[in-house]
């Protein structure tokens, strides 16, 4: 086990009729006006954005609003909130909704601490280390945003899809009501599922040795794909809703991490400039990705592939007969819940490989700590990914 140190600073409120908390956790932190982000307005037909605003009143706390951050957030919608914030002169963003409102919350809350364009952070000209206080409401578990420190964002002028990290972008304060996604979409659930799976593995398969951490990471997969299959059945089943809510924050607020080499992320990466040229949702990229990246890994850490097949979907023997099986096992679990598995699925044609590799390799020569990948890696990888 690597030397760590673990410490969250979110504190995370969780459980049935939690929303109007928010209000009291702002003005408790000496804050009188907020930014509200949000998405399309699913927050106003959910009764989410009611909860807020009452508890926003009652607790005398003023707001300004911005909407219509996409699922895919892009850096325009950024642009445009740093300046509300900068004309009102709010004191903290509140975001409201799923992993991209709460990610563009983090650029905002960062970009109006600087002076330049908070694309320079994306792009590693400038350092992050202060930004407005951040605080949420999750409306759709799946990216583990709530808490942590990292946000995605998309320069749509360049398709560039990129990330950054930083300790002051940690929520103050985050709130998750299981109840709020009783309502969602049944692929916004698989997608949502994939994506926690897949934090899960960038860590599990990173070359570390730890048993602890490999039976933390397995529980949390097999506990996501139980959750999920209950929920595509009955998607008000609160004890599964919960659970997998829970399984999703704890995927990518550190737990995980501790004691292992930092992850893998070459998964994310590719992934990255599928979402960023198509616009296809995250988590979709990421079950078309992730078993293609298997393949091609595997023989980099058999053991551990090989462990994957037997605890999380039981396959018996050993050796590559096993490690393949499993690696089948789990795209075929992806298949059964409704998630794409190849390219040809989300309509993206083998023809496109070479334009996706350039977009892939804007962000360095290679990448990857099981296997450090080049370009002509990252090509076979999508060429296993169209098949």
């Amino acid at each position: 086990m690597e030397n760590f140190v673990f410490h969250n600073p979110t504190k995370l409120i969780f459980g049935r009729g939690t929303i109007p908390k928010i209000g009291e956790e702002i003005k408790s932190a000496g804050i009188s006006k907020v930014l509200m982000l949000y998405g399309g307005g699913s927050i106003k037909k959910n009764g989410v954005y009611d909860q807020v605003v009452e508890s926003l009143k009652k607790n005398g706390i003023e707001w300004v609003e911005v909407s219509g951050v996409k699922p895919n957030p892009v850096l325009s919608k950024v642009q445009e909130a740093v300046e509300v914030c900068r004309k009102e002169k709010v004191q903290a963003v509140l975001g409201v909704g799923g992993g991209s409102v709460i990610d563009s919350a983090k650029a905002v809350a960062a970009g109006v601490l600087y002076e330049g364009d908070i694309w320079d952070a994306f792009a590693g000209k400038y350092k992050i280390e202060k930004a407005l206080p951040i605080f949420a409401i999750l409306t759709i578990s799946a990216t583990g945003t709530e808490m942590n420190g990292n946000a995605v964002v998309t320069n749509e002028k360049t398709q560039e899809k990129w990330a950054i990290s930083a300790k002051c972008l940690y929520p103050r304060v985050s709130i998750i009501d299981p109840t709020v996604q009783f309502s969602l979409p049944k692929e916004q659930t698989v997608y949502g599922a994939v994506d926690a799976i897949a934090h899960t593995l960038e860590y599990y398969f990173d070359g570390s040795d730890s048993d602890i951490q490999n039976q933390i990471s397995e529980s949390i997969i097999r506990s996501i794909m139980k959750s999920t299959e209950v929920l595509l059945d009955n998607p008000q089943d609160y004890k599964a809703r919960a659970n997998f809510a829970w399984c999703a924050t704890i995927a990518l607020n550190g737990l995980t991490a501790a004691g292992r080499k930092g992850g893998d992320w070459s998964c994310h990466k590719i992934e990255h400039s599928l979402s960023a040229l198509y616009d296809i949702a995250h988590g979709a990229g990421l079950a078309i990705v992730f078993p293609a990246w298997m393949r091609y890994v595997y023989k980099q850490k058999p053991q551990q592939f090989e462990r994957f097949a037997k605890h999380v979907f039981s396959i018996d023997g050993a050796g590559e007969e096993a490690i393949l099986k499993g690696i089948e096992a789990f795209k075929a679990w992806l298949r059964k819940v409704g998630a794409p598995v190849s390219l040809r699925d989300v309509n993206i044609p083998a023809q496109d490989i070479d334009r996706i590799v350039e977009n892939v390799m804007k962000q360095g020569p290679s990448f990857g700590v099981l296997k450090r990948l080049g370009r002509e890696d990252v090509k076979q990888i999508l060429l296993i990914a169209s098949q």
